[in-house]
Parts: structure tokens; sequence; C-alpha cells
């Protein structure tokens, strides 16, 4: 995966498939996330933490691959405010806001994740995806991402673009 052809593909396919997951159904569905562009934001920067945390396990050349999953995602960030319609005049300021955003959101989670602690990450996940402080689904929704976590980790990291190993979506 780290060859230097190839990262570029395998990066950009390891965020598809972030994104893919972040938009699977069941969260939405079974598990009550919020249907709004923000808490699409908040799934989509979960699974992509998932797999940045997962690269840098590797090393320094998994930090190097990590750095660029995070950077293509904040590009695809970009490219979608533009889509939406945000001018270039404000866009330098949106940009810089979502990034604060997204710092916060993975500081706030990455902690609970490498402790494997579910109640801690239902408590964030609870206040920045449901904006509750009771959210029935948040509990479930960290629990399936310490399993992906666990999952992930036993998961050799050549096999991450072609289908990182989720865990189950259960409510």
């Amino acid at each position: 995966m780290f060859r230097p052809r190839a990262v570029r593909l395998s990066i950009e396919q390891l965020y598809a498939e972030a994104a893919k997951q972040a938009r699977a159904p069941a969260f939405y569905t079974a598990l009550g996330a919020p249907d709004r562009i923000d808490a699409r934001f908040e799934l989509y920067t979960l699974h992509v933490l998932l797999l940045v945390m997962r690269l840098r396990d590797e090393g320094p050349t998994g930090a190097d691959a990590a750095q660029d999953l995070f950077d293509t995602y904040v590009s695809a960030l970009d490219h979608a405010l533009r889509e939406l319609g945000v001018g270039d005049l404000s866009i330098a300021r949106k940009m810089r806001k979502l990034g604060e955003s997204l710092y916060g959101r993975m500081t706030a989670y990455e902690a609970p994740l490498r402790a494997g602690d579910v109640d801690g990450l239902a408590e964030a996940l609870a206040r920045n995806l449901f904006e509750s402080d009771d959210a029935p689904g948040a509990a479930a929704i960290a629990a399936y991402a310490v399993a992906s976590r666990a999952r992930l980790a036993a998961q050799p990291v050549r096999g991450l673009p072609s289908g990182p190993d989720w865990a189950d979506i259960t409510a």
C-alpha cells in the first residue's frame, strides 16, 4: 500500500471506503442518526479517524499515509462547500471553521477510541452527532466504533483500501 506510485490511488480508495461506510443507511434508520449535513460530517469524521488511527499504528510510513488520508478528507470538504455554492471570498473562513470543528471532533473521539471507552465516546457522539445529552443511538454507534477500531487493528494494512473490516451496525 505504501509504494510511492500506488499511494495516491490507495488513499483515494481508502477515503471512498470511509465515505461509503459513513453513508450506510443503518446509521440513520436503525440507530437514529439525524440525516442532516452536520450529522453526516460527524459520521464521515468518525470513519476517517478510525482509518487514520489504524494507519498511524503502522509507524512513520503509516503516519505519512494517515496524513494523506486526512488531507484527502479536507480536500473533499472544500470541494463539497464549493458545490454547495460557497464563494471564493468566504471559502477560507468556512474552511478554517470546519477545520477547527474537524480537529475538535478528532480530539474528542480519539482518546475514548484508543481506550476502548464506549461510554466516553457515546457522550461525545451524543453531544456532537445527536446534539443531545441523552441519545440512545449514541451508545450503539460508540460500541460500533470501538468494535471497528479492534477489527481494523487486526486487519493487515494492505487490505484496507479494498475493504476495511468495519463492525456490523446493530442497535
